[in-house]
């Protein structure tokens, strides 16, 4: 019974010990990682604004987005991404953890479609409706919900009407579903 009272301290002590191994093995490589991040993170910004990427972007394709900081962010999360990984999996951690980083990033992927698509779905759908049984012409005047003006253009998602101080407003297919609306005439011609 001693015997195997001992055998058990010794493979407690050196799981214990192994384990504490790994895991300042993962510190390290986490601490490494997020330097190595933060290092390459600002060369590639440093190379990218030499280049001058964000000047010539919005000289020519008239962008005002920084594309050397989002390139630069970018590559330094990877690489924090990586030095994670290469941590867990020393940890022997890694298939569990990105089961659930894919998960989750499964799940924020419906749910930005679904978000992404609500409103769409219901203004398609009635803007074929409206399409297809001519409720509202081009040069039709309306009002709906308080806004009353002439309709300049009908599209499978949404209804353009120009009022009469000239303002152009974007009303929603659907509200025509939805909502009550008075169709007050056609354009007359001057």
């Amino acid at each position: 019974m001693a015997e195997w009272l001992s055998n058990l301290w010794g493979y407690s002590e050196r799981l214990v010990s192994g384990l504490l191994n790994n895991l300042i093995v993962a510190v390290v490589i986490i601490l490494i990682g997020f330097i190595l991040g933060r290092v390459l993170g600002k060369l590639v910004q440093k190379v990218l604004h030499e280049l001058e990427i964000d000047r010539i972007l919005k000289k020519t394709a008239k962008i005002k987005f920084s594309f050397e900081k989002a390139l630069a962010k970018f590559i330094a999360y990877f690489v924090y991404f990586v030095a994670i990984i290469i941590a867990l999996n020393q940890l022997g951690l890694t298939t569990t953890i990105l089961h659930m980083i894919s998960a989750a990033v499964l799940i924020i992927i419906v749910l930005s479609i679904i978000l992404g698509v609500k409103d769409f779905i219901p203004n398609f759908l009635a803007g074929v409706h409206i399409s297809r049984n001519r409720i509202i012409k081009e040069g039709d005047r309306i009002k709906i919900k308080g806004t009353e003006g002439e309709v300049t253009e009908v599209d499978l998602t949404e209804v353009k009407v120009r009022t009469k101080s000239g303002d152009i407003i974007f009303i929603p297919a659907s509200l025509f579903v939805k909502e009550e609306f008075v169709k007050l005439g056609r354009k007359r011609n001057s």
